[in-house]
């Protein structure tokens, strides 16, 4: 049993990888992350810009592409890749489907995520649309999730989107306040899909909620030798946890829970250390809780591999989160505000996915050109 199996089969945790390339999928090194225990890829538009412009592998399909648009060709690719990479998780998610059906599980493994445009993130009607196009491109991949922002604009959109009875990953998730209306727009999608007849048990949803950036943000608003320093990230988090099991306990919830619905489970996204001066694992080994999803980029995920230890891992339990939401009480006292900063973090998040995106088309373009 490897490391990452025992994440999953003794916490409760499942370990997605935070990459994709063509490279992976033709050399067998996603299937090798899969054998290993990865349960399942996210994506974003900063990865597929890297994957485009630091290797040959995209260019032969490139120039048998028929199309001229940059936009359109990129789709193309993007779809092609997470059609393959559907199907080396597709066993996955058949076994996670028996799981669930035994009741063994709450929720369905084996996904593999294709986020909207980023320049979509304040269009709700926009979003939807393009949601249904690829979704549409991939009717024979049921372990596709289409990742939305959750942006104000975003929200509706969620619900809209699960509503067709399509799996969404909700991603840029800074804030508690956020990722609560994210529960929200999920429990009223469902709700939606159930009164229209969709199998409610088959939509799958997770809620990425950003770790690292915060205490990136944070930690120069603290003096240097402050012992808030590093603890910001991983009290949100707990505090995310804390609003899951709550929300998760309602009638509401639970009403849906027992037609046949899965858990929206919170996702840890962005969980490389930005600061050399902590552990490498610091946002792995302190994050491990039950009906939970880890995504790691693949330095991290092997950086576990190495010296990961799911038995010492520092749960998430119910004790430890009561402390760690004192440590949010301390940031306030300390003049953090924390509605500034994750604001600020998600306005940043959508510029970047943005400069991403218009990076990785004019790669493509230029590729296009020969």
């Amino acid at each position: 049993m490897t490391k990452l199996d025992a994440l999953y089969l003794e916490h409760g945790q499942s370990a997605w990888v935070d990459n994709i390339r063509r490279d992976w999928l033709n050399d067998g090194t996603l299937q090798n992350l899969v054998d290993r225990g990865v349960r399942g890829v996210t994506s974003n538009p900063s990865i597929f810009a890297k994957a485009v412009a630091s290797s040959n592998a995209y260019d032969a399909l490139i120039a048998g592409l028929p199309t001229t648009d940059p936009e359109e060709a990129f789709e193309l690719l993007a779809v092609q890749d997470v059609r393959d990479a559907c199907a080396i998780l597709r066993p996955v998610y058949e076994a996670s489907v028996r799981s669930l059906s035994t009741g063994e599980r709450r929720s369905l493994d084996g996904f593999v995520s294709l986020e909207v445009s980023p320049r979509l993130a304040h269009d709700t009607e926009g979003t939807i649309a393009a949601a249904k196009r690829l979704a549409g491109n991939l009717s024979s991949s049921p372990n596709l999730m289409i990742k939305i922002p959750a942006t104000t604009a975003g929200l509706p959109a969620i619900s809209a989107v699960l509503a067709e009875g399509i799996n969404v990953n909700v991603t840029l998730i800074f804030s508690l306040e956020r990722y609560a209306e994210v529960l929200d727009a999920f429990v009223s999608g469902i709700e939606q899909a159930r009164v229209a007849g969709k199998d409610i048990s088959r939509i799958a949803s997770v809620a990425s909620f950003f770790i690292s950036r915060v205490d990136t943000a944070i930690d120069p608003l603290l003096p240097d030798d402050s012992q808030l320093r590093g603890t910001a990230a991983i009290a949100q988090a707990a505090g995310a946890y804390d609003i899951f099991q709550e929300r998760v306990a309602t009638p509401r919830f639970q009403a849906l829970l027992a037609a046949g619905a899965q858990l929206q489970r919170p996702l840890w996204a962005s969980t490389s250390t930005k600061n050399s001066a902590y552990s490498d694992l610091l946002y792995v080994d302190t994050l491990v809780a039950h009906d939970t999803v880890n995504t790691l980029p693949d330095p991290t995920l092997e950086a576990y591999a190495d010296h990961g230890d799911s038995a010492k891992s520092r749960l998430l339990r119910e004790s430890d989160r009561r402390v760690l939401a004192g440590t949010l009480a301390q940031l306030a006292a300390a003049g953090i505000d924390l509605a500034e900063v994750t604001q600020r973090l998600e306005d940043e998040g959508v510029s970047a996915f943005i400069s991403s995106y218009d990076e990785l088309l004019a790669t493509v373009s230029q590729k296009l050109r020969g």
